[in-house]
């Protein structure tokens, strides 16, 4: 990319694709209640609808990254692209829950194929690092907005059409996007001497869907013994065989030095500390307003547009202020904003205060904002450009760890505190609040811990 406006074009391209991978992360929030009447879900299969897709995806993005840079990001953004609208169409017409979650897991791979390279393509593209880091915080900003905009996009449609619109509509994106890419992308650059490894990508997926498993069974009060011991032996066994098997190999989908960098580790633990918080705020916000005081799937969906508003300006202004005011100071502002903005949202939202739920809500969304661009821009600045492949794999594990970890755990809490409680009692909403506040102070402390200014990371006032 040689002009301003063709490395701009490219990244609105890269764009589109990203939305769709956050909108499909979160637009079955507001759906679940008419996915049970029209298909007839369980809560488990309920919980399998909406883990499948972020479950593949994480459990496949290190090595998808790395066979990016074997093969070439851009062929596999079109690859992926492709992927990503044949599952959509499948699960659109899914005639039952079963098929459903394996369209779904046909999306997260998709998904999987097509999310490194995007982040790699930036690294490839914007080599001028103020112009790279504005990228990343714009890359960051539509992660975001796409994760926040899903239940407002799944209310809309649920509002005027069928539940298979929620899928349908990806489609035509689809269609666009690949068309705009052969277009305006730079051209494929292989390395067919970078190795790539399936049987690690087989053990991560086996450990993450070990461990999404034991959190469920755990958290069920009629839990499956058997089950729950086979889950933590396979998560366990799993990640003992994934990291036995990147030291034996000289070209690891994982190698575990770049977490010598105490700005790289900061930066996965702050990305997925935020993701856990704002993914678990958001399950819960749709379905309280939905399930307990009879909000439509749009009117539930519009509640959480407010993270999406506060978090574009911040996750921007995050990644093109870096180099001024630096790592730590915009990762411990953001916690602290998410953290607060939970806390008023837990109180506020069980006291039906609609107007003071909104601004909370905006004020998680300017942290986490400001949080994802800057962790973007830190794991991604810290890892040699050998490694571009593997440190956007990285990034996004931590993203979609840190969704899957939440939507696990506050899924699965979920049913258990309403039947304990009481549907319409908010002490349920106020006690997963308290746990989506800890984890972020948790993540913020540990982020500012791993505060340093390592030799080579790019990132100045650290």
């Amino acid at each position: 990319m040689s002009t301003p406006l063709q490395r701009w074009t490219f990244l609105l391209v890269i764009s589109l694709g990203l939305l769709m991978i956050g909108v499909d992360n979160s637009i079955l929030y507001t759906a679940l209640p008419e996915l049970r009447a029209q298909l007839g879900t369980t809560d488990t299969q309920a919980l399998w609808i909406i883990n499948a897709y972020p479950l593949v995806l994480a459990g496949l993005l290190l090595g998808t990254g790395t066979l990016g840079d074997r093969i070439g990001h851009r062929l596999m953004f079109l690859v992926g692209l492709t992927v990503f609208g044949v599952a959509s169409l499948a699960a659109a017409f899914a005639p039952g829950a079963w098929f459903l979650v394996g369209a779904r897991a046909l999306l997260g791979f998709g998904a999987a194929v097509m999310m490194p390279a995007t982040l790699a393509l930036i690294r490839i593209t914007f080599t001028e690092e103020r112009e790279r880091n504005t990228a990343i915080g714009v890359w960051g900003s539509v992660a975001v907005i796409g994760a926040a905009a899903g239940p407002v996009v799944g209310g809309l449609l649920l509002e005027y059409f069928w539940w298979g619109s929620i899928f349908l509509i990806n489609v035509p994106i689809v269609l666009l996007t690949i068309a705009a890419t052969i277009v305006v992308a730079p051209a494929n650059m292989p390395n067919p001497s970078k190795h790539w490894d399936a049987v690690s990508s087989v053990f991560a997926l086996l450990t993450l869907s070990g461990l999404v498993m034991t959190i469920k069974e755990l958290a069920n009060p009629d839990r499956t013994w058997w089950l729950l011991a086979v889950s933590a032996v396979i998560a366990a066994g799993g990640g003992i065989a994934f990291t036995r098997r990147q030291g034996r190999l000289s070209d690891p989908l994982l190698a575990f030095d770049v977490f010598r960098s105490r700005i790289f580790t900061g930066g996965v633990l702050a990305a997925g500390g935020a993701m856990f918080a704002v993914a678990g705020l958001e399950l819960m916000t749709t379905q309280r307003f939905q399930l307990v005081l009879g909000y439509s799937p749009l009117e539930a969906g519009l509640l959480i547009i407010a993270v999406t508003v506060a978090a574009f300006p911040l996750s921007i202004l995050g990644g093109a202020f870096l180099h001024r005011v630096g790592f730590i100071p915009l990762i411990t502002g953001g916690f602290v904003a998410v953290a607060v903005g939970v806390g008023l949202a837990a109180f506020f939202g069980a006291a039906d205060n609609i107007p003071a739920f909104v601004a909370a809500l905006a004020l998680v969304g300017a942290g986490a904002g400001a949080i994802m661009s800057v962790s973007s821009t830190a794991i991604v600045g810290a890892a040699p450009v050998r490694r571009a492949g593997m440190a956007a794999g990285v990034e996004e594990v931590s993203y979609e760890f840190g969704t899957l970890l939440s939507v696990a755990i506050f899924g699965s809490l979920l049913p258990v505190l309403q039947l304990a409680l009481g549907t319409h009692d908010a002490a349920y909403f106020r006690i997963l609040t308290i746990l989506a506040v800890s984890a972020a102070v948790f993540a913020g402390i540990t982020a500012w811990c791993f505060r340093g200014n390592p030799k080579g990371a790019g990132l100045a006032h650290q």
